[in-house]
């Protein structure tokens, strides 16, 4: 299990970032920590139900698997 964390600091494509908290584009500030999950699939579902409008990603560093733009 590892601990996801959303960046609520918007990327310039518009995308808002999910990260593992180990990982070094996390951001040190200005998150949203989602909780620990097996994978990075349900801490994206998390992020998007409790951040609705916005556009979430996973980031391609440490949740390449739920990276889509």
């Amino acid at each position: 299990m590892a601990n996801y964390r959303l960046n609520l600091n918007q990327q310039s494509n518009g995308d808002y970032e999910v990260h593992k908290d180990d990982c070094r584009y996390y951001p040190s500030q200005n998150y949203d920590n989602l909780g620990s999950f097996s994978t990075c699939s349900p801490a994206v579902a998390e992020a998007k139900r409790k951040h609705p409008y916005k556009k979430i990603n996973g980031c391609v560093h440490c949740a390449t698997a739920c990276h889509t733009s």
